[in-house]
């Protein structure tokens, strides 16, 4: 696996993970669907939440599109599993305890928290297309109005 994705629109390299719902996420089983993937800070936080909460509205519009959502961060299956119980979210989320991912799409960042200075993951979406492309990047996200452009990028793919 490369240490970091290089560019728009090269493949992705296969990569797997854990996930909720006591399963293991497997880039190439999604082969033929577009993928948005989330990367947020923390479950269970402001801005994480009204973005899951986004995404859980949205998910029928997206699966009319032929998209799957996954969101990414670093808190355990444990804490996963919670949280997607409280937000009752339709789509799994993918834990990475030890940053692979986090490498892989290049989503760790110096963040000042509380006057400090803290390594952590800067709220990050891509879209990979149904041939495993990575076509789409938003880094740096706000929160608001973000993912009904995520929907309006991946509707205008289908």
């Amino acid at each position: 696996m490369a240490d970091t994705l290089s560019a728009l629109n090269c493949q992705v390299p296969e990569f797997s993970a854990a996930m909720t719902g006591d399963k293991e996420f497997h880039l190439s089983n999604y082969a033929g669907k577009n993928l948005v993937i989330y990367f947020y800070p923390k479950d269970n936080t402001p801005g994480c939440t009204t973005e899951s909460i986004a995404f859980r509205d949205l998910y029928p519009q997206f699966e009319s599109a032929n998209t799957e959502i996954f969101g990414i961060s670093r808190d355990s299956l444990r804490s996963h599993e919670g949280f997607k119980k409280k937000l009752d979210l339709p789509f799994e989320l993918i834990s990475d305890p030890d940053e692979t991912l986090c490498l892989l799409f290049n989503v760790m960042k110096m963040k000042n928290m509380y006057g400090k200075q803290a390594r952590g993951i800067e709220r990050s979406t891509f879209v990979i297309d149904a041939t495993g492309k990575l076509v789409k990047e938003w880094r740096g996200v706000k929160v608001a109005g973000h993912v009904d452009e995520v929907l309006e990028f991946v509707s205008a793919k289908t």
